[in-house]
């Protein structure tokens, strides 16, 4: 509601440029996400986390599972490597685009 394309205002990364792995985790089932903006997985598969959304969104994550980034619910993750406990707050810029809209 009034972010537009953006799912939240602020995000939560390890560095700048939020290019610096957070976690790691394992995908605790399978994700189909709605639209492409979501990185799918099956249960058992690797998670990297590279920024955590805060403020209305704060379910959502952002992240890479082989080549494919995208959003996920980060309930589905079971934690289990953090790369970094650093954690600044940066104002998000426009949602992972794709042609799906």
């Amino acid at each position: 509601p009034g972010l537009g394309r953006r799912f939240a205002e602020r995000k939560r990364c390890a560095d700048l440029e939020c290019s610096m792995l957070m976690c790691r985790g394992k995908a605790m089932r399978d994700f189909k996400g709605p639209d492409c903006r979501f990185v799918n997985f099956k249960k058992g598969e690797a998670v990297y986390v590279y920024y955590k959304l805060i403020g209305e969104s704060t379910e959502l994550w952002a992240g890479s599972v082989g080549s494919d980034f995208g959003y996920f619910p980060k309930d589905l993750l079971e934690i289990n490597h953090n790369y970094s406990n650093e954690e600044l707050e940066l104002p998000t810029d426009v949602s992972l685009t794709c042609s799906c809209f």
